[in-house]
């Protein structure tokens, strides 16, 4: 049995093809990860991808886990530890944000109760408009842990912030969440 249940949310930007290596070394550390598609990650990285990554089936829409009936998108928030959903389009801020709930992601996320992790990823624009600090702020203040994205060269052929975090420091991130609580 994994030492940790994580869900792992990918959203579509072109970033999602770096949460397959995120989602490989999370297996690597011991981790049994789930992966959940958007609709819109799905055009940029095919879930088969993930289901060898992670040694388990993707979740891309509406089911009912057959052992018990529940509800998958339930289900996966009763038994995650942490919730990573990178990358994290400026889209899916916002409906966390507003507690929109209208694909299989984003109601999962509404769903959990345990620690969510998010790693930005956008054009730089979009990362800075107001409306999107907006919401990272609000997902700050409920809770969430945020990855701040890196700068660097985007894949709109500009310069400057919005590119995801590297591997490592998203995956320290989930980590840290994880790690027993030292007592004082």
């Amino acid at each position: 049995m994994p030492a940790h249940e994580i869900v792992v949310g990918i959203t579509g930007g072109i970033a999602a093809y770096k949460a397959a290596e995120i989602a490989s070394a999370l297996r690597q550390k011991g981790c049994g990860d789930t992966v959940v598609m958007t609709e819109f990650a799905r055009q940029f990285v095919g879930p088969l991808t993930f289901q060898t990554l992670s040694g388990r089936p993707v979740v891309t829409g509406w089911a009912v886990d057959s052992e018990d009936y529940t509800p998958r998108h339930i289900s996966l928030a009763q038994r995650a530890d942490s919730m990573l959903i990178a990358p994290c389009t400026a889209n899916v801020i916002g409906k966390i944000a507003h507690g929109i709930a209208d694909d299989i992601l984003t109601t999962v996320v509404l769903g959990m109760t345990c620690p969510v992790v998010i790693a930005p990823a956008m054009n730089k624009n979009m990362y800075l408009n107001p409306a999107v600090q907006d919401n990272i702020a609000v997902l700050k203040k409920r809770g969430y842990h945020l990855v701040e994205p890196e700068e660097g060269f985007l894949a709109c052929g500009e310069t400057g912030i919005g590119r995801l975090a590297d591997t490592g420091s998203i995956v320290e991130a989930v980590e840290k969440l994880l790690a027993p609580k030292e007592t004082q």
